[in-house]
């Protein structure tokens, strides 16, 4: 064994967790897409791997199922060392992407019979017969997925991925673009199949109600590097207070907001300003009277959550379109403050 080899395989205790990885960085020419990142996931878990578009989330699960090497660090998945043993982590793991990989003209069985032929599997065909009953899609076995709505398709690619018994699955953004209907039936299907088979599921994703409707564990995830880990519950924790965000069309004076009694931080945005406060009940008033309400554009109160501990982390918040509230209709009240 090369001196190399062994380094990297002392590097790594790949029985600590389902998946394991230390210092994995990936970079694309002067881009680093991953830094430094350490994790671990616990075995029979659901975790989640919360960041926004382009935060290294598909990157990670690249190099986690061997498809792209890192560039330094070490990784394991159910055991195996991505780097030396590939063959073994691939046919131990199953994969749910974005979108729907299907072959429309197959029916449900002949797209189970391709994903057999693939995993050079022999004795296949009752598991698959199981898998349709579990997923409610035995009467349409023989219908070709042309024919299939969105949820049943899902449906169908989460049976391919369980088709070879895999301990551990990885689902990239299983529920973009899906209306909320059809999202939370995924939600119900991913904490099933993690119950009735064991089996171990990253899932990446940019929405902060999934990952704390789903996940045991989490781990935050911004510009390639992972800036918090632990339960929902322990990084809701971190943050003992509301966030107040307010856009204005003038530029606020922030000393007079920095020194006000309550709050705790305050910083500019680009626009309009972000306050952190013990109490936004308490402190909203007094911070209304000092803004010309004519100037205030919007504003956006978060209590303490996932959302508030990615903002805290990293001055931004996950989804810009998540969680706002427009406050023109309560603008005639808060003149009143000014009385």
């Amino acid at each position: 064994m090369k001196r190399s080899d062994t380094a990297h395989t002392d590097a790594i205790d790949c029985d600590a967790g389902a998946i394991v990885t230390k210092g994995i960085t990936k970079r694309y020419g002067s881009f680093t897409a991953l830094e430094n990142v350490d994790m671990i996931v616990p075995r029979g878990t659901i975790f989640g791997l919360l960041g926004p578009n382009g935060a290294g989330k598909t990157t990670m699960i690249k190099v986690l199922t061997a498809l792209i090497p890192a560039d330094a660090g070490s990784a394991c998945v159910s055991g195996h060392d991505v780097r030396r043993e590939p063959k073994l982590v691939r046919a131990d793991i199953g994969w749910v992407a974005a979108e729907v990989i299907l072959d429309d003209d197959l029916s449900a069985m002949e797209n189970l019979w391709l994903q057999a032929k693939l995993q050079n599997l022999s004795d296949w065909k009752n598991r698959a017969l199981d898998l349709l009953r579990y997923f409610e899609l035995y009467d349409r076995r023989n219908s070709r997925v042309s024919q299939f709505s969105t949820g049943m398709r899902k449906k169908l690619e989460i049976a391919l991925a369980l088709l070879h018994q895999p301990r551990v699955i990885f689902m990239d953004e299983p529920t973009i673009g899906l209306d909320p209907g059809t999202r939370r039936m995924l939600w119900q299907l991913i904490t099933g199949i993690n119950r009735e088979y064991g089996v171990t599921i990253l899932l990446t994703s940019h929405y902060i109600e999934e990952a704390d409707a789903l996940c045991s564990n989490l781990a935050i995830i911004d510009h390639g590097r992972i800036v918090a880990t632990g339960t929902p519950s322990e990084l809701k924790s971190r943050v003992k207070a509301d966030i107040v965000e307010i856009a204005l069309n003038y530029e606020p004076d922030m000393p007079t907001f920095a020194h006000m009694d309550g709050v705790q931080e305050a910083a500019r945005t680009e626009n309009g300003m972000r306050l952190k406060v013990a109490s936004s009940e308490s402190v909203l008033p007094r911070i209304l009277s000092c803004l010309n309400i004519d100037g205030v554009l919007k504003i956006n109160v978060d209590k303490p959550s996932l959302e508030t501990v990615f903002i805290d982390l990293t001055g931004k918040r996950l989804s810009d379109d998540e969680g706002r509230m427009d406050m023109r209709k309560f603008y005639a009240t808060l003149r009143m403050t000014r009385r």
